[in-house]
């Protein structure tokens, strides 16, 4: 499924000013982006460039920079998505807002504006509002991403906390290891004897 498709119109103003600005563009983006963090760790993630060091920053930089790419090319949901995938996969361990974690994807909207003159605006107003449709489009499946991420992570806590209960009460002898039937659906176990 393509996520919108990219025609730009025939003055080519519009991708020819973000082809040749890409990398002051990603740079941009990419600042942005890790200033959503604290202080001290936007500062260290700007600063390391090491990639065994900066994990979490090099990831970004280079998803970023392929993110541009896509949209530029109108690429299709699955590709966007495998190129947002890490980038989110960060940012939902992490104690961000749904919001506030995938805000930078938005955020490219006015990196773009910003380089175009009023006059120029005008110019390229229907290309303009078309990539920000794409960039929406990317924004929603940053979201669906983080959720589906948010929910494993969830599940996999709730899985955790009844599992050190489980073993709480067998050691405290509430329970024998044989009084649990195991779904086969990852569903909590239910007793089958008569549970304390």
């Amino acid at each position: 499924m393509i996520v919108m498709s990219i025609s730009f119109g025939k003055n080519r103003l519009f991708e020819k000013k973000l082809n040749e600005q890409k990398e002051k563009i990603v740079k941009k983006w990419f600042d942005m982006t890790v200033e959503s963090y604290p202080p001290d760790t936007a500062a260290f993630l700007k600063r390391q460039s090491d990639p065994f060091a900066n994990p979490v920053g090099q990831t970004t930089s280079r998803r970023l920079s392929d993110l541009f790419d896509a949209l530029m090319e109108g690429s299709d949901r699955d590709k966007i998505a495998s190129i947002l995938d890490p980038v989110i996969k960060i940012r939902a361990l992490q104690a961000f807002a749904p919001s506030r974690a995938i805000f930078f994807v938005q955020g490219l909207k006015r990196i773009v504006r910003e380089l175009f003159s009023d006059s120029e605006k005008s110019a390229v107003l229907v290309d303009l509002l078309h990539f920000e449709s794409v960039i929406d489009s990317a924004g929603f499946i940053a979201f669906d991403i983080f959720m589906e991420n948010r929910e494993k992570m969830y599940h996999l806590k709730a899985t955790e906390i009844r599992n050190r209960t489980l073993v709480a009460f067998e050691r405290a002898g509430l329970m024998d290891a044989g009084d649990l039937d195991e779904p086969a659906d990852g569903a909590p176990p239910s007793c089958s004897a008569p549970c304390a």
